[in-house]
C-alpha cells in the first residue's frame, strides 16, 4: 500500500527507525527504549507518542525541546518510514520511531515506570461498534499505560475530534477508578500554532472542517 508520501524520493530510516522485526525475541526479556538514544542522552525525560503518523508533532515538539527524548510508535509502515526519514533529515537526535503495535509493545515489552508523558493525539476512533475493541484507549490499556508511567508526575495527554470516542474515553477513565489518575485540563502543546491544540496534520484538517476538539490530561496519582 502506498500513501504517496515519498513523492519519488527514497526514504531512509537508518539510525532513526526501528522495525518490530528488528526487536529481540520475547524470551530475551523486556526492552528499555531509552537505550536507543545512546549513553550520552541517558537520564533525560522520555516521552512516548502512540500513533505518530507522519511525525508532525514529533518534529515540531522535538525541535523545541532538545533535552527530551521522544519515541513515536506507528503501525502503518508507510507513515513510519516517512516520519523516520523526516526526522533523520532534520538530524533530530532526540527522536526514534518504532513500527509496531503500540499497545502490544507497551504491554509485553516495556518495563515499569520509565515514561514521563504518553501523547495520544487524534487516535483512530474505530467508529463501528464491532471494532471498538481495537480502540487504543480503554480500561485495560489505560492500566498498562499507568504501569509504564513514572509514579511522580507521569501523565497521558489525549486529544480527539470524535464525540463518541470522547464519551468512550471518559467512561473508561472512570472505570479505572479514582486511584490511578487525576483528570486535568490540557492546555495544548508547546509546538502548537496559534489557535491549535497540538498542531498535527489531522488537527489542521479537522479544524478546516470546523470539528470540535476534546482534550484531557490524566496525571498519575502518587
Amino acid at each position: 500500500m502506498s500513501f504517496g508520501l515519498s513523492r519519488g524520493r527514497q526514504l531512509d530510516i537508518s539510525g532513526y527507525g526501528i522495525l518490530a522485526s528488528d526487536l529481540p525475541p520475547m524470551e530475551e526479556g523486556l526492552i528499555d527504549p531509552r537505550d536507543w538514544f545512546g549513553a550520552e542522552r541517558a537520564g533525560l525525560p522520555f516521552h512516548l507518542e502512540i500513533g505518530s503518523g507522519k511525525g508532525t508533532f514529533l518534529v515540531q515538539q522535538a525541535e523545541l525541546t532538545p533535552d527530551i527524548n521522544y519515541l513515536g510508535i506507528e503501525w502503518a509502515k508507510e507513515f513510519f518510514r516517512y516520519a523516520s526519514d523526516r526526522v533523520r533529515r532534520r538530524g533530530l537526535v532526540n527522536v526514534r520511531l518504532l513500527n509496531a503495535d503500540a499497545v502490544e509493545f507497551i504491554r509485553y515489552r516495556m518495563p515499569d515506570a520509565i515514561v514521563d508523558v504518553i501523547h495520544i493525539y487524534f487516535p483512530d476512533p474505530w467508529p463501528k461498534k464491532r471494532h471498538h475493541k481495537r480502540r487504543s484507549i480503554q480500561e485495560g490499556n489505560l492500566r498498562e499505560f499507568h504501569r509504564v508511567l513514572h509514579e511522580d508526575g507521569g501523565e497521558i495527554r489525549i486529544v480527539t475530534d470524535h464525540d463518541d470516542y470522547w464519551e468512550w474515553i471518559q467512561d473508561h477513565v472512570a472505570k479505572c477508578g479514582d486511584s490511578l489518575f487525576e483528570v486535568r485540563e490540557f492546555g495544548g502543546a508547546d509546538s502548537a500554532g496559534e489557535g491549535e491544540v497540538v498542531g498535527t496534520n489531522f488537527e489542521r484538517k479537522y479544524r478546516r472542517e470546523r470539528r470540535p476538539f476534546h482534550s484531557t490530561r490524566l496525571v498519575v496519582k502518587g
